[in-house]
């Protein structure tokens, strides 16, 4: 469902320019992606994605990264918040959030084409360290994750990395040069805010975004809040508004999220019953995990995963 802060970028007053770059960049992602599914490149952190129909909604975990659209629409849900994305768009995430993924417009003669770049943030702040940007202003930070218009700006350099698939022997040196313009374009852009924010050392939303760190990499253990305020070096009530500003939810929701993906992913690709999904993730109640699988996913771990595997759909992030 749509909810009342649904964002769209529309396709309308677009430079001849951009339109022509977006279609050498399609042109780009499909000569490499011949078929459906989600391809790595020699560039480690570019993925490609190719799909040809539309899926029902499955969660995703979205990390520091950009993901730019060519063809095709889809739908990305955060708690209620829903953003469309189309040929004109970007999606920008600057910390680790769970989403709801649906695409809605995809198909064999015209393939939902797109490509995502993970972010080194540690690049961003030595960027930020050398030029001249404003300081953050302190105001409480928004989303984690953001819709933006593509621009000639942002497009050419995304050109120029795909051409390094074509230059194997080139990816080692210019491949973290461009994508080094990239991060300063996106620095530079209406967006950049968000950006810089998260990347500063010291700033509340940087703080918050260490917390979202490793509450990831430690979802498994049961959640001790004072533990996270002491990552971060916050507050706890401090803490509670920045991680449901940033996250829109509560650290208690994130890590049940968090669980209940990997769950699902291992129940999917490894096999194992729910019950041992379960007590693999952190839960101690396989009844409990059961009534939030299927609050969560709409029906029973089982029943869920069997419907999963006969539509061919496993859990993979967009």
């Amino acid at each position: 469902m749509v909810g009342a802060g649904n964002q769209k970028i529309t396709n309308k007053e677009q430079s001849p320019r951009v339109a022509e770059l977006r279609e050498e960049l399609r042109r780009k992602i499909a000569a490499h992606t011949l078929n459906a599914g989600v391809h790595a490149t020699a560039i480690l952190s570019l993925t490609l994605y190719h799909r040809t129909a539309p899926s029902a909604c499955y969660p995703a975990m979205f990390e520091p990264s950009l993901t730019v659209f060519v063809q095709g629409r889809k739908r990305i849900t955060l708690a209620g918040t829903t953003y469309r994305c189309d040929e004109s768009t970007f999606v920008l995430s600057s910390v680790d959030v769970p989403v709801v993924s649906q695409i809605v417009a995809a198909s064999e003669d015209v393939p939902l084409l797109s490509l995502h770049l993970k972010l080194d943030m540690a690049v961003v702040r030595e960027i930020l360290s050398q030029e001249e940007f404003h300081a953050p202003d302190g105001s409480s930070p928004g989303r984690g994750i953001m819709i933006g218009k593509t621009t000639v700006d942002l497009l050419k350099p995304f050109c120029r990395l795909m051409d390094l698939l074509d230059a194997p022997e080139d990816i080692p040196f210019l491949s973290d040069l461009i994508q080094r313009e990239i991060m300063y374009r996106l620095l530079r852009g209406p967006h950049g805010e968000r950006l810089r924010t998260i990347a500063t050392l010291g700033d509340q939303s940087h703080r918050t975004a260490r917390a979202i760190a490793w509450l990831r990499s430690n979802y498994t253990k049961p959640l001790r809040v004072e533990k996270l305020a002491e990552v971060a070096r916050m507050g706890m009530s401090t803490l509670h508004h920045h991680f449901r500003a940033l996250t829109a939810m509560s650290p208690l929701q994130y890590q049940k999220q968090l669980r209940l993906v990997a769950a699902r992913e291992r129940m999917l690709i490894e096999g194992i019953d729910a019950a041992s999904a379960a007590f693999e993730v952190g839960y101690e109640s396989a009844s409990q995990f059961n009534r939030e699988y299927k609050r969560f996913f709409g029906q029973p771990p089982m029943r869920d995963v069997k419907v999963r595997r006969l539509a061919g759909s496993a859990m993979v992030s967009d």
